[in-house]
């Protein structure tokens, strides 16, 4: 089972920008989509962005255009540029990564944007 370290959360303005990362213990070359979720106090865990071993990238509406998610197999990294951050982005943000037989999640890092 692939393990997941997320990293590069912390403390910003609004309109500013983020890049998290998330680096696996093991190739990602053949894990067809990964994603980054997120989850604010009191509420649900939410899709914030996927992107499939092709290429393909899938965006929440509420981060279109701002946020960019991508992957380095050959750094078995996959990352999210956050640009023009809202105090409403402010959440916990996980990595995913749809393996099998059960799917792999990041331990999860904290991203906090003052107004």
């Amino acid at each position: 089972q692939v393990q997941l370290v997320a990293s590069g959360g912390g403390l910003v303005q609004a309109g500013g920008s983020l890049r998290l990362s998330c680096a696996a213990s093991r190739t990602i070359y053949r894990i067809n989509l990964m994603g980054w979720y997120r989850q604010a106090p009191g509420k649900q865990r939410e899709l914030v962005a996927t992107i499939a071993s092709g290429g393909n990238t899938n965006y929440a509406d509420s981060v279109k255009g701002r946020f960019t998610i991508s992957r380095d197999n050959a750094k078995n990294t996959m990352y999210l540029q956050m640009n023009s951050l809202k105090p409403e982005d402010t959440a916990v943000y996980y990595c995913n990564a749809e393996t099998w037989p059960i799917p792999a999640w990041g331990q999860g890092t904290q991203v906090t944007v003052s107004s």
